[in-house]
């Protein structure tokens, strides 16, 4: 269905139109009506879906002008606010006297206490960077009429919840509240249920599923080979950009050195780069400047880069969700992408955890012309490819499970 039978305003409408979309995603079309009849709603669908559009959207055609500091978004890292903060912007591109703030840790409070100074319509915002300003006295949140918890569980795991909480109670209670979370464990059940008023409940997908358009890969390897494996791939694979995901900071920068070595354009992104080197890193990911970024689980969630047609994870994440949020990455909005993951003997059972977590064996591949040693891991892929050839109890065949590896470009 097309944005202009949803309802949205005609600054909001041409702000999209101006971007290139046309049709609303699955997640747009339930939420966006839901938004503007002023309902509270629990959201989730698969990353990549457009999400922050389906509050964004709606949020700003209630708005009109400027006024009031009315909406509040919390986002779990710096990086997501940033993102969101820019998302806001650009569909308001044509209402130019509307203010959007954004307010999250690691930088100076110089900027962001201006921009609270000269008064905002949105803030969007980390917890306990808002909590500081909030007791600076430089925001106040009781002119608040829409409220977003926006990745609610990812806030819960990172230990944000308490600080959640003492946001929510200078929230006026005649709001509207908008939560967005993958999962819905019992501490964001009780939150639901403590701040939320008869919720509207939409589920796009499922949240253990990898998006359909992404197809999946399992390159088998010995430890000692697995960087020439990365090489090799990234040599005979046609990418437009790749996301390379290890589990450490220390490997991120290794792996950058040694790419950067082999005449690769990369960059580094992790918990330990500034925020100006972060956001070089990203920014310059965007623009096309690094075609290679190699980043820890931080970007997991906190990446949105239209156009990144590869994930590889070099190393297996320990944590099955973990998979689904990094290849979520690529596939986004209904574009397709590839997911490829390196897998060492020791990382076997973590390959093995995966695919029951969503459903489906994920095939082994091997690349033609690569001199590889022997390793316990080549006969755990090949039952494993066995596996895959056939049907998976409890699952489904996704699309194209037997590509192989592309000639670059």
């Amino acid at each position: 269905m097309s944005f202009q039978n949803l309802g949205l305003s005609e600054p909001i409408l041409h702000g999209v139109q101006s971007m290139g979309y046309v049709d609303a995603t699955p997640i747009q079309l339930r939420a966006i009506p839901e938004v503007l009849a002023g309902r509270d709603i629990i959201a989730s669908s698969q990353t990549g879906t457009g999400k922050t559009a389906a509050f964004a959207l709606p949020l700003l055609s209630k708005l009109g002008g400027h006024g009031k500091l009315r909406v509040l978004v919390l986002e779990p890292t710096r990086e997501l606010a940033a993102q969101v903060e820019t998302a806001f912007r650009d569909y308001a591109r044509f209402c130019p006297d509307l203010r959007i703030a954004v307010i999250f840790g690691g930088v100076g409070y110089g900027p962001q206490t201006e921009a609270l100074k000269k008064g905002a319509d949105i803030v969007v915002a980390t917890p306990g960077r808002l909590l500081d300003h909030m007791e600076q006295g430089n925001i106040r949140l009781d002119t608040i009429q829409h409220l977003v918890l926006d990745e609610a569980d990812r806030m819960l795991d990172m230990g944000f919840m308490p600080d959640v909480r003492r946001i929510v109670e200078k929230v006026p209670r005649e709001r509207q509240t908008l939560l967005f979370s993958a999962t819905m464990p019992p501490e964001i059940a009780r939150l639901v249920e403590w701040a939320m008023r008869a919720p509207q409940k939409i589920e796009i997908g499922h949240s253990r599923t990898p998006a359909e358009t992404v197809t999946h890969a399992i390159y088998p390897v010995a430890n000692t080979q697995k960087f020439d494996l990365l090489l090799a791939l990234l040599e005979q694979t046609h990418y437009d950009s790749v996301l390379i995901f290890v589990r450490t900071k220390h490997a991120a920068d290794k792996i950058t050195a040694k790419l950067k070595a082999e005449n690769h354009s990369v960059a580094a992104l992790h918990s330990n780069r500034t925020q100006r080197e972060r956001i070089e890193a990203l920014e310059g990911f965007r623009s096309g400047k690094y075609e290679v970024m190699v980043a820890t689980d931080i970007a997991a969630r906190g990446i949105d880069v239209a156009g990144v047609s590869h994930v590889i994870n070099y190393d297996v994440p320990q944590h099955p969700e973990d998979y689904v949020h990094r290849i979520g990455r690529t596939g986004r909005a209904q574009a397709v992408g590839d997911a490829f993951t390196l897998m060492t003997a020791e990382e076997a059972p973590d390959v093995a955890a995966i695919e029951r977590f969503v459903g489906q064996a994920i095939p082994r591949k091997k690349i033609e012309n690569f001199k590889y040693v022997y390793s316990v891991a080549l006969e755990t892929g090949a039952k494993a490819a066995a596996m895959a050839a056939g049907a998976v109890r409890g699952g489904r065949a996704g699309r194209g499970y037997s590509f192989g590896v592309r000639k670059k470009r």
